[in-house]
Protein backbone atom coordinates (compact mmCIF):
# COMPACT_ATOMS: atom_id res chain seq x y z
CA UNK A 1 0.00 0.00 0.00
CA UNK A 2 2.85 2.31 0.61
CA UNK A 3 4.19 1.69 -2.96
CA UNK A 4 0.49 2.49 -3.87
CA UNK A 5 0.48 5.70 -2.17
CA UNK A 6 3.88 6.63 -3.58
CA UNK A 7 2.52 6.23 -6.87
CA UNK A 8 -0.31 8.20 -6.34
CA UNK A 9 1.84 11.12 -5.12
CA UNK A 10 4.60 10.55 -7.88
CA UNK A 11 1.75 11.10 -10.25
CA UNK A 12 0.29 14.02 -8.13
CA UNK A 13 3.76 15.51 -8.26
CA UNK A 14 3.92 14.87 -11.70
CA UNK A 15 0.58 16.49 -12.47
CA UNK A 16 1.07 19.47 -10.37
CA UNK A 17 4.83 19.77 -12.12
CA UNK A 18 3.05 19.46 -15.60
CA UNK A 19 0.53 22.09 -14.71
CA UNK A 20 3.21 24.23 -13.54
CA UNK A 21 5.69 23.82 -15.90
CA UNK A 22 3.49 24.59 -19.12
CA UNK A 23 4.72 27.42 -21.07
CA UNK A 24 2.64 30.71 -21.22
CA UNK A 25 2.26 31.96 -24.84
CA UNK A 26 5.26 33.59 -26.54
CA UNK A 27 4.44 37.30 -26.60
CA UNK A 28 4.71 38.89 -30.14
CA UNK A 29 7.59 41.48 -31.11
CA UNK A 30 6.62 44.89 -31.93
CA UNK A 31 6.76 44.08 -35.48
CA UNK A 32 4.06 41.53 -35.67
CA UNK A 33 1.25 43.86 -33.62
CA UNK A 34 2.38 47.09 -35.77
CA UNK A 35 1.76 44.98 -39.02
CA UNK A 36 -1.64 43.42 -37.29
CA UNK A 37 -2.93 46.77 -36.82
CA UNK A 38 -1.75 47.47 -40.43
CA UNK A 39 -3.46 44.91 -41.60
CA UNK A 40 -6.67 45.22 -39.57
CA UNK A 41 -6.59 49.15 -40.50
CA UNK A 42 -5.98 48.19 -44.12
CA UNK A 43 -9.17 45.57 -43.87
CA UNK A 44 -11.76 48.79 -42.64
CA UNK A 45 -10.42 50.92 -45.22
CA UNK A 46 -10.96 48.50 -48.02
CA UNK A 47 -14.96 47.68 -46.10
CA UNK A 48 -15.30 51.17 -45.78
CA UNK A 49 -14.74 52.29 -49.74
CA UNK A 50 -16.51 49.22 -50.80
CA UNK A 51 -19.59 50.78 -48.86
CA UNK A 52 -19.39 54.01 -50.67
CA UNK A 53 -21.95 54.29 -53.63
CA UNK A 54 -20.21 54.95 -56.60
CA UNK A 55 -21.06 57.94 -58.96
CA UNK A 56 -21.92 57.86 -62.37
CA UNK A 57 -19.65 60.03 -64.54
CA UNK A 58 -21.42 62.59 -66.37
CA UNK A 59 -20.13 62.19 -70.27
CA UNK A 60 -18.37 64.71 -71.29
CA UNK A 61 -19.57 67.61 -73.71
CA UNK A 62 -18.52 67.43 -76.75
CA UNK A 63 -16.11 70.88 -77.91
CA UNK A 64 -15.29 71.83 -81.29
CA UNK A 65 -11.64 71.21 -82.41
CA UNK A 66 -10.88 74.49 -84.37
CA UNK A 67 -12.38 77.61 -84.62
CA UNK A 68 -13.96 78.31 -88.16
CA UNK A 69 -12.24 80.76 -90.13
CA UNK A 70 -14.06 84.16 -90.85
CA UNK A 71 -15.91 84.21 -93.75
CA UNK A 72 -14.83 86.87 -96.44
CA UNK A 73 -18.60 88.10 -96.29
CA UNK A 74 -18.48 92.44 -96.82
CA UNK A 75 -20.52 94.73 -94.70
CA UNK A 76 -24.02 95.22 -96.50
CA UNK A 77 -24.25 98.65 -97.37
CA UNK A 78 -27.44 100.52 -98.09
CA UNK A 79 -27.47 101.69 -102.07
CA UNK A 80 -25.90 105.15 -102.59
CA UNK A 81 -28.26 107.72 -104.38
CA UNK A 82 -28.18 111.09 -104.51
CA UNK A 83 -31.16 112.76 -103.05
CA UNK A 84 -31.50 116.45 -103.46
CA UNK A 85 -35.06 116.42 -101.26
CA UNK A 86 -35.53 115.16 -97.47
CA UNK A 87 -38.21 112.49 -98.09
CA UNK A 88 -38.01 109.04 -95.51
CA UNK A 89 -36.21 105.85 -96.87
CA UNK A 90 -38.71 102.94 -97.57
CA UNK A 91 -36.35 101.54 -94.68
CA UNK A 92 -36.86 102.64 -91.56
CA UNK A 93 -37.81 106.00 -92.50
CA UNK A 94 -34.28 107.35 -91.99
CA UNK A 95 -33.72 109.49 -94.87
CA UNK A 96 -29.96 109.90 -93.82
CA UNK A 97 -29.47 106.04 -94.74
CA UNK A 98 -30.03 106.64 -98.04
CA UNK A 99 -28.31 109.60 -98.91
CA UNK A 100 -25.03 110.96 -100.24
CA UNK A 101 -23.17 113.45 -98.50
CA UNK A 102 -23.35 116.52 -100.37
CA UNK A 103 -21.92 119.83 -100.32
CA UNK A 104 -21.41 121.00 -96.58
CA UNK A 105 -23.84 123.31 -94.84
CA UNK A 106 -22.87 123.93 -91.73
CA UNK A 107 -19.07 124.71 -90.50
CA UNK A 108 -16.06 123.23 -92.57
CA UNK A 109 -13.59 120.88 -91.20
CA UNK A 110 -10.99 118.54 -92.89
CA UNK A 111 -10.33 114.88 -92.23
CA UNK A 112 -7.95 112.55 -92.99
CA UNK A 113 -8.50 108.79 -93.48
CA UNK A 114 -5.01 106.60 -93.05
CA UNK A 115 -4.76 102.84 -94.32
CA UNK A 116 -2.41 101.73 -91.67
CA UNK A 117 -2.97 97.84 -93.12
CA UNK A 118 -0.57 96.19 -96.17
CA UNK A 119 -3.75 95.96 -98.01
CA UNK A 120 -6.24 97.82 -100.31
CA UNK A 121 -9.52 98.35 -98.44
CA UNK A 122 -12.41 99.87 -98.94
CA UNK A 123 -14.15 102.72 -96.40
CA UNK A 124 -17.62 104.20 -95.81
CA UNK A 125 -18.17 107.04 -93.96
CA UNK A 126 -21.77 108.11 -92.57
CA UNK A 127 -22.25 111.77 -91.00
CA UNK A 128 -24.89 110.93 -88.26
CA UNK A 129 -27.35 113.74 -88.51
CA UNK A 130 -26.45 117.50 -87.31
CA UNK A 131 -28.23 120.27 -86.20
CA UNK A 132 -28.43 121.61 -89.71
CA UNK A 133 -30.30 118.57 -90.71
CA UNK A 134 -26.50 117.04 -92.54
CA UNK A 135 -26.40 113.64 -93.14
CA UNK A 136 -25.25 110.71 -95.07
CA UNK A 137 -22.61 108.65 -97.20
CA UNK A 138 -19.39 108.45 -98.88
CA UNK A 139 -17.20 105.95 -99.52
CA UNK A 140 -13.21 105.81 -100.85
CA UNK A 141 -10.81 103.13 -101.77
CA UNK A 142 -7.43 103.42 -100.45
CA UNK A 143 -4.28 101.69 -101.65
CA UNK A 144 -2.07 99.72 -98.81
CA UNK A 145 -0.60 101.86 -96.71
CA UNK A 146 -2.53 105.07 -98.28
CA UNK A 147 -4.94 108.07 -97.19
CA UNK A 148 -6.92 110.21 -98.97
CA UNK A 149 -7.34 114.00 -97.28
CA UNK A 150 -11.48 115.06 -97.33
CA UNK A 151 -11.81 119.17 -97.24
CA UNK A 152 -15.52 119.40 -97.62
CA UNK A 153 -17.08 117.85 -94.47
CA UNK A 154 -18.84 119.85 -91.40
CA UNK A 155 -18.27 119.07 -87.57
CA UNK A 156 -20.05 116.31 -86.56
CA UNK A 157 -19.64 112.65 -85.39
CA UNK A 158 -18.61 110.16 -88.05
CA UNK A 159 -18.94 106.63 -88.18
CA UNK A 160 -16.23 104.61 -90.36
CA UNK A 161 -16.49 100.80 -91.51
CA UNK A 162 -13.50 99.92 -93.70
CA UNK A 163 -13.05 96.27 -95.03
CA UNK A 164 -10.81 94.27 -97.30
CA UNK A 165 -11.64 91.69 -99.47
CA UNK A 166 -8.07 90.02 -99.74
CA UNK A 167 -8.15 86.40 -100.00
CA UNK A 168 -5.81 85.64 -98.32
CA UNK A 169 -6.65 88.41 -95.16
CA UNK A 170 -10.03 89.63 -95.46
CA UNK A 171 -10.86 91.97 -92.44
CA UNK A 172 -13.29 94.09 -91.05
CA UNK A 173 -12.69 96.93 -88.98
CA UNK A 174 -14.94 100.46 -87.52
CA UNK A 175 -14.44 103.38 -85.83
CA UNK A 176 -16.43 106.53 -84.62
CA UNK A 177 -15.46 110.17 -83.55
CA UNK A 178 -16.72 113.90 -83.33
CA UNK A 179 -15.55 116.45 -84.53
CA UNK A 180 -15.91 119.93 -83.37
CA UNK A 181 -13.59 122.21 -84.84
CA UNK A 182 -11.92 123.18 -88.27
CA UNK A 183 -8.71 120.94 -87.62
CA UNK A 184 -7.51 118.31 -89.28
CA UNK A 185 -9.02 114.85 -87.63
CA UNK A 186 -7.16 112.00 -88.65
CA UNK A 187 -9.19 108.08 -88.90
CA UNK A 188 -6.43 105.49 -89.04
CA UNK A 189 -7.88 102.51 -89.86
CA UNK A 190 -6.79 98.95 -88.59
CA UNK A 191 -7.63 95.22 -89.23
CA UNK A 192 -9.39 95.53 -86.20
CA UNK A 193 -10.03 98.88 -85.57
CA UNK A 194 -10.46 101.99 -86.61
CA UNK A 195 -8.42 105.10 -84.39
CA UNK A 196 -9.59 108.68 -84.31
CA UNK A 197 -7.56 111.25 -83.80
Amino acid sequence: MKRIRSLWTLTLAALLLAACGTEAPPTPSMEEVRGTAVAAALTIVAQTQAAIPTNTPVPPTETPTSTPQPTNTPLTLPTLAETSTNTPASAGGDYCQTRVLGAPKGNDTVIKIENATKLPIHVSLFLNKTALDECGWREYEIGKKGSVVITDLVYGCYNLWAWSNDPKNPFQSSGYGCINNPDKWTFQVHESTIQFE
